[in-house]
């Protein structure tokens, strides 16, 4: 366990301090708009097993947050009744974002998963989550040059908007 936590916080250390991602409203009232507005956020101490998440909304809404990384196995570990209710399982809406299976074939099995909620100073609350997959591609020993890097999310805010979470 020790070695494992080890090596995730060496290789999240290799992707850099924060990562920059846009917000995309997919479905609730955000998505009915046009132009669909698409929003910022940021995901910052990716050197640690948790961090702070940040995304500037509609009307200039500042959500500010943690993210904790999900440790003990590949598998990201279902949000337990009465556990944490700040932070829940959106298994349901990466399907929703990505088409049917993606979370089951995609997030399941991630290198790295991780789940947040952010709070605005206008009364939202946004709750992520991201995996961040490293796959050895070929054949040869595993270095910078050929292991391929994966990063998507979702969100899910009070107000009954859902949004794909792209990273830059």
């Amino acid at each position: 366990m020790k070695r494992s936590l080890v090596l995730a916080l060496f290789c999240l250390s290799s992707l850099g301090g924060c990562a920059g991602a846009r917000l995309y409203p997919v479905k609730g009232p955000l998505s009915l708009q046009t132009p669909v507005p698409v929003y910022k956020a940021k995901i910052s101490d990716l050197v640690l097993p948790a961090g702070s998440f940040s995304a500037v909304l509609a009307d200039g809404e500042l959500c500010k947050g943690k993210w904790k990384l999900v440790l003990g196995s590949k598998t990201p570990k279902p949000a337990a009744p009465g556990a944490d209710p700040s932070m829940p399982d959106l298994a349901a809406e990466w399907d929703t974002v990505y088409g049917t299976g993606y979370y089951s074939f995609k997030a399941v099995g991630a290198t790295w998963f991780m789940r947040g909620v952010a709070t605005g100073n206008h009364g939202t609350i946004l709750n992520m989550e991201v995996f961040i997959d490293e796959s050895h591609p070929g054949p040869g020993p595993a270095n910078d040059s050929n292991v391929f890097r994966e990063m998507a999310g979702v969100a899910k805010d009070n107000k009954g908007n859902l949004y794909k979470l792209v990273f830059r």
